[in-house]
């Protein structure tokens, strides 16, 4: 799928092995600059890219049936965004619900369509997949995700989880849109 954008075209695709060092560098530095005050600063200091594309290659060789992973492609050929999605992680949950793993934006483009284009593609990927519904989880305090999912549709359904960053517990809050 190609579209254009803010700052011109914009192809999105399946990711491939060799777009996993350009992955890590945008996952790596969206963290760093989305959860910069929610999650321990020692804990963002600690991320490299290079450990990061070390776990994303493992993950990517060994991705599950029905995981999809997409990447946003500028016109010079640089990834300039992620998405993953897949079946929903609850194993209690109906086989017709996906669940979005990751979505992130290169910082420095964020508010030029790319996160509105990838989330298209990951929702035609997740009707393509029968998933009639996505779940998605978001840190509570991370408003910018929120105001941008919630544009999108996706509403907060009351379900909340922690995860533990160096001893801190940070919330997150499940939101939920219909596919169709």
């Amino acid at each position: 799928m190609t579209v254009s954008y803010g700052a011109g075209m914009l192809t999105v695709r399946a990711m491939t092995e060799a777009d996993v060092p350009a992955v890590s560098a945008v996952r790596v530095t969206g963290w760093k600059a989305a959860y910069a005050g929610i999650v321990p600063q020692a804990f963002l200091d600690g991320m490299t890219v290079e450990a990061d594309a070390q776990q994303r290659r493992h993950h990517f060789t060994r991705s599950k049936e029905g995981t999809t992973n997409l990447v946003a492609v500028d016109a010079h050929g640089r990834v300039v965004g992620w998405a993953c999605l897949g079946p929903v992680r609850d194993t209690g949950t109906s086989t017709t619900t996906g669940e979005l793993y990751a979505l992130y934006v290169q910082p420095s483009l964020i508010g030029s369509g790319i996160g509105r284009t990838l989330l298209e593609a990951v929702h035609a990927r997740a009707h393509a997949h029968g998933f009639g519904l996505l779940l998605l989880w978001v840190l509570t305090d991370n408003m910018t995700a929120r105001r941008f999912y919630e544009r999108a549709g996706y509403v907060a359904d009351g379900a909340v989880q922690a995860d533990n960053y160096d001893g801190v517990s940070v919330s997150e809050v499940r939101y939920r849109r219909r596919t169709l």
